[in-house]
């Protein structure tokens, strides 16, 4: 059995560690606050990216709802 999965996404969860890591310590060049960004980068991409496959797999459907 896997870990269940909390009611927050990746993304929420890597905003609040990003703000405050950029609130307490105040640098923002910190490589780790780098690789976090790096990581919600990566996340939005792949949100952004699933929700336009949808649209185009949609196809006409899509366009007649909207």
């Amino acid at each position: 059995m896997g870990k269940k999965p909390t009611g927050e996404s990746d993304e929420m969860r890597l905003k609040k560690k990003i703000g405050a890591a950029t609130k307490d310590e105040g640098k923002s060049g910190d490589t780790a606050v780098r690789s976090l960004r790096k990581r919600l980068k990566r996340a939005q991409r792949k949100r952004r990216a699933l929700s336009l496959r949808k649209k185009h797999a949609a196809g006409k459907q899509a366009e007649a709802k909207s």
